[in-house]
């Protein structure tokens, strides 16, 4: 599934980052974001612990470690269909 690195600044000094799903299951944090809001990386993956690597990686802060099951297992099939 895709995934979407949004960055806001929103007329705060910080801008904001928001990593979400893209698509329909994005679309409720996607709501929250200001018109000024920049599409700035995009991943695709099939789990979160795959999505929350590749996102730690891009953005140089180390190794991601989970230990919640639910987090290597892969999305439910039916998401990719919507």
């Amino acid at each position: 599934m895709k995934h979407e690195l949004w960055k806001d600044i929103g007329g705060e000094e910080y801008g904001e980052l928001t990593f979400c799903l893209a698509g329909l299951h994005g679309d409720a944090a996607r709501k929250l974001l200001s018109p000024q809001a920049k599409l700035i990386w995009t991943v695709d993956a099939d789990s979160h612990h795959e999505a929350m690597t590749a996102y730690y990686k891009f953005m140089g802060w180390g190794e991601y470690t989970a230990d919640q099951v639910w987090d290597m297992q892969p999305y439910p099939k039916q998401w990719s269909e919507q």
